[in-house]
């Protein structure tokens, strides 16, 4: 194996977090997708993002508490085009 394959799985590995960690992030995660929303991003680009990933992590392992990026995507944008006065 080469330096730089091994180099690349140690930063992997280094970058994996653990559930309480993306729990903690969860309200930064929905900020994001809020911001790449309203910057107009298309699905496509959004769901390559690391906060995308993020949630779809934490709507996997404790889906009674996180709902899926998808639906929070389809909020986010119906509250954008129907604010609350």
């Amino acid at each position: 194996m080469s330096t730089l394959s091994i180099d690349l799985r140690q930063d992997m590995s280094a970058a994996k977090l653990t559930i309480g960690e993306l729990e903690a992030g969860y309200p930064l995660y929905c900020k994001a997708l809020r911001r790449l929303i309203l910057k107009g991003k298309s699905a496509k680009e959004i769901e390559r993002t690391i906060c995308w990933g993020h949630l779809e992590t934490l709507n996997r392992c404790l889906p009674g508490r996180y709902k899926a990026p998808a639906y929070l995507m389809a909020l986010i944008k119906r509250d954008i085009q129907e604010p609350k006065d």
